[in-house]
C-alpha cells in the first residue's frame, strides 16, 4: 500500500480543485476507512479496490 502523496507523484491519483482525491484508473472519487487504533487513513477506490494510506 502506497501514500497519498506517491500516488499523485505517480500519476496514479488525482486532486481537484476542492482537494478531492480520485483514481485515474476508473474514475472514481475515494472513500475513507478509518481506524481508531490506527494513526492516519486509509483512501480506498470503490470502483478498483486500490488503497492509499494518508497520514
Amino acid at each position: 500500500m502506497d501514500s497519498v502523496r506517491s500516488g499523485l507523484r505517480a500519476g496514479d491519483l488525482e486532486k481537484d480543485n476542492y482537494g478531492r482525491l480520485s483514481c485515474t484508473s476508473c474514475g472514481k472519487q475515494l472513500g475513507t476507512e478509518n481506524d481508531p487504533d490506527e494513526i492516519g487513513k486509509i483512501r480506498v477506490c470503490p470502483g478498483c479496490e486500490s488503497k492509499w494510506q494518508e497520514m
